[in-house]
């Protein structure tokens, strides 16, 4: 049975996959999630890989789950150990040689954010408005204790590897995402990975508001011919 390495996003908080870790766990699997100094200016993107490496150890059936931010993880560490498939959940598609930071103007993200914020009648960017919207207020304040603010150092790193791994790679999006709009996550993964993704309801934070979904389908792996 597979390993899931459970990646977070902006931040490095582990806890956003709290609740999509226990179904996990409660399927039988091994679950690793990954805690990340994302507000340490020293750190970023390769020693978030290497504390991602360093949870792996000697694994060779790993299955890696990234969220937000994380996906500019994910390719760093693939180049590093063998991994069984990559899941994708909200999460930024980065190129070669590309930071987090230019990300953003490179797939259009700012004008996609901005026009469906036109559409859907809500205003400019704000952490309630954007990833709070769809989130229960009594999970919101247990997460409370466990937020921290991504230095610098996280944007402005760069995702230095050469290819997007020969592995199976899922993307599993929300509907309702106001951070990173359906659209957006579909245009870039056909473009960059060359997959349709799949869409469940809820936002970017689609691990606590729909944690059993998103185990479920991160399960899927377990239940495939394709392994």
């Amino acid at each position: 049975m597979p390993t899931f390495v459970l990646i977070p996003g902006a931040g490095g908080s582990a806890w956003v996959w709290s609740r999509v870790a226990r179904f996990l766990f409660e399927a039988g699997h091994e679950v690793i999630a990954v805690d990340l100094p994302g507000d340490d200016e020293a750190a970023g993107l390769h020693r978030y890989a290497e504390l991602v490496v360093d949870a792996v150890g000697s694994r060779s059936d790993v299955v890696l789950v990234a969220g937000s931010l994380g996906g500019f993880t994910v390719p760093l560490v693939c180049e590093r150990v063998p991994v069984r498939e990559v899941v994708l959940v909200n999460a930024m598609i980065p190129d070669p040689g590309e930071t987090a930071r230019d990300w953003w103007a490179h797939t259009g993200a700012f004008e996609a954010q901005e026009e469906a914020a036109r559409a859907g009648g809500y205003g400019p960017f704000d952490v309630a408005t954007y990833f709070l919207h769809d989130v229960d207020p009594e999970v919101a304040a247990e997460g409370e204790p466990y937020q921290r603010a991504e230095a610098d150092v996280g944007f402005e790193s760069v995702c230095d590897f050469t290819a997007w791994p020969a592995v199976k790679i899922r993307v599993l999006v929300g509907a309702d995402d106001r951070f990173f709009p359906v659209g957006l996550q579909r245009r870039i993964a056909r473009d960059r990975l060359g997959v349709e993704v799949d869409v469940l309801p809820g936002g970017h934070l689609l691990p606590l508001v729909q944690p059993r979904s998103v185990a479920d389908y991160v399960l899927q792996t377990t239940r495939s011919g394709d392994f």
